[in-house]
């Protein structure tokens, strides 16, 4: 199926105490950029994660933000250090006699020296922290792709329709260019009675002159090749593949017929009908940037 490059998705899992939450959004980008934000303590995770993106992302800036919260007391140890904390007490009662202080070596006095309680956060195994993740990572993920194929779609339909009217620019085109010399046979005769209005004409000077007029100003393979580039355009779609690149190179292709016909015809009414016709393959131009 097509996707757009933008998206949004959301995804939480919460088990044994844990609670994991994945926001993913993206928009258009020349390659494949994502970028992975986590708690520092789970970067060990980070190169998993990538590998599950790659799988379902192929073009886009990507931003992915992980969040956890614990509400588990196994995930932290806490140590005293008791011989520590007997030498402190020791020493507040040498200090006691010998100097005639007073007062009681209390619990809370103790607690607030340095390095007497130590708070350990403990090591969890990578395994067990990726299952807990992983299934908010999904849920975010196939939001994430869901939106991108609606979007994708959407544009797909919208191109699609944008070449029917390119087709029949081409139509009218193709109709026009046989009239072309014609016409200019015709207009190059009423300048010359006009100029040698007393003085007989040179008929096969003028047919020379239209026939090399005929052959500048061809654009038949024009036509043809930009036949073939919407047939292409169409074949590209029904493709399920990412198909971004192949659809912005066609649609250079394309558009570099169209200037080649202006350029060429040297007929206004062709002029006008390519004028509107480079405006529909810039719209399809603007549109093809954001699909993957």
């Amino acid at each position: 199926m097509i996707k757009s490059m933008t998206g949004y998705g959301r995804g939480e899992h919460e088990a044994d105490g844990r609670k994991f939450s994945v926001e993913i959004k993206a928009v258009n980008h020349r390659y494949n950029d994502i970028s992975i934000r986590l708690p520092r303590s789970m970067n060990y995770l980070e190169d998993k994660i990538r590998k599950t993106l790659t799988k379902k992302i192929m073009r886009g800036k990507t931003d992915v933000f992980i969040t956890f919260e614990s509400f588990s007391e196994d995930d932290v140890n806490i140590k005293i250090n008791e011989p520590l904390a007997k030498a402190y007490c020791e020493k507040l009662e040498y200090l006691k006699l010998n100097y005639g202080l007073t007062g009681d070596n209390t619990l809370d006095l103790v607690a607030k020296f340095p390095d007497i309680i130590t708070v350990e956060k403990v090591q969890e195994d990578e395994d067990t922290i990726w299952n807990a993740l992983l299934p908010a990572l999904d849920d975010a993920l196939n939001s994430f792709i869901s939106m991108r194929e609606i979007e994708g779609e959407a544009l797909k339909k919208d191109i699609l329709k944008k070449a029917d009217v390119i087709e029949n620019y081409v139509a009218e085109i193709k109709e026009r260019a046989p009239l072309v010399a014609e016409d200019y046979r015709q207009r190059l005769t009423d300048r010359l009675n006009e100029l040698l209005a007393d003085t007989s004409i040179d008929e096969q000077r003028i047919l020379t002159e239209v026939t090399i007029f005929a052959d500048r100003a061809c654009i038949d393979e024009e036509i043809t090749r930009l036949t073939s580039h919407i047939s292409q355009l169409r074949s590209i779609f029904a493709k399920d593949e990412p198909i971004g690149r192949k659809l912005d190179f066609l649609v250079q292709e394309m558009n570099r017929e169209a200037n080649t016909i202006a350029s060429k015809s040297n007929d206004i009414k062709i002029t006008q009908i390519t004028v509107e016709l480079k405006s529909e393959i810039e719209k399809i131009r603007e549109q093809i940037q954001n699909i993957e």
